[in-house]
């Protein structure tokens, strides 16, 4: 058959988890306190750092940054994701797909940058406490953090427009709970080896940069760490690097599996938990290690909740 006799898709069908109705409604009410532990908890660290002078410094700077992140990308899935599963229908427009896909790329890509930024900020509070203030001023976080956005728009930028060019004839059915890239590519009519060449080659490219900002930042920080002699000193400057790598490991793991894989013809339970881990329960957890593992983050919290 022709490509143009072929039905033009205008809608696709998010399978999601299951189509058992009871299962339905227990995954909605798991996925709602999840989704509102994640908007608590990242609106509670906002306000704190803006309402106690004494975390008016670049690293709550940056965690306030990654708390707003974690929100969007939070909310770019999840409102969707909680009414396919009480809706007969589970279904969401192309354009609307497409949308969603954007704002997922975007958020995702800036939150890697953010991250990486604020192992910088370690380094240079670690490596270099006297020029700390000097290093880290201002203007140097706020460029940072448009810099991260910047990056984010490009990255999605670059793996949407493709997919604008793509036709979907069928079949609708998306075996996924979002508009992700590699599901999304598997119901495509036309051929998609370039858009999977863009991704694979813009993966590479942003998430490998940031990751080797990262990595380096912490060479540094540990070979700093360990030259310090006393075991207090030590404990003291790792303290302050423990939240965030638990954070970074949690983030690049996931997502590392998910984007650097090679794509499968199908889009399997393993892909979709692993989906779940960076995009959803990531979010979630963020907000809860840096108050676990922060005293001047619990102290703030506490004063501000009275």
């Amino acid at each position: 058959m022709e490509l143009e006799n072929q039905t033009t898709v205008t809608e696709f069908i998010l399978l999601g988890f299951s189509s058992d109705p009871q299962l339905q409604i227990f995954l909605f009410v798991v996925f709602l306190i999840i989704y509102l532990i994640t908007l608590v908890g990242n609106m509670l660290i906002m306000l704190v750092i803006r309402a106690n002078s004494h975390l008016h410094t670049p690293m709550y700077f940056f965690l306030s940054n990654l708390s707003f992140l974690d929100i969007c990308f939070s909310t770019v899935t999840v409102p969707k994701m909680l009414e396919s599963f009480l809706a007969k229908w589970k279904t969401i427009s192309v354009g609307g797909c497409i949308a969603q896909l954007f704002f997922f790329l975007l958020s995702g890509c800036a939150e890697v940058f953010v991250l990486s930024a604020m192992a910088y900020d370690r380094y240079a509070a670690v490596c270099h406490p006297l020029h700390y203030l000097v290093t880290m001023k201002k203007q140097v976080c706020i460029l940072l953090v448009g810099g991260a956005w910047t990056m984010g728009f490009l990255y999605s930028l670059v793996n949407t427009l493709p997919m604008i060019k793509l036709h979907f004839c069928g079949p609708t059915e998306i075996n996924h709970f979002s508009c992700e890239l590699p599901p999304l590519l598997l119901v495509s009519c036309t051929e998609t080896f370039t858009n999977k060449v863009v991704l694979l080659s813009s993966a590479v490219l942003f998430g490998l940069s940031s990751f080797l900002l990262t990595l380096i930042s912490y060479i540094h920080i540990i070979s700093t760490i360990l030259r310090i002699r006393s075991m207090q000193g030590r404990h003291k400057a790792f303290s302050t690097c423990s939240s965030h790598l638990i954070v970074v490991g949690l983030f690049y793991s996931a997502a590392f599996f998910r984007y650097m894989k090679p794509t499968s013809k199908t889009s399997s339970d393993l892909e979709r938990l692993v989906s779940i881990q960076y995009s959803i329960l990531t979010p979630m957890l963020n907000p809860i290690i840096y108050t676990l593992k922060n005293k001047e983050v619990k102290t703030a919290a506490w004063k501000l909740l009275g």
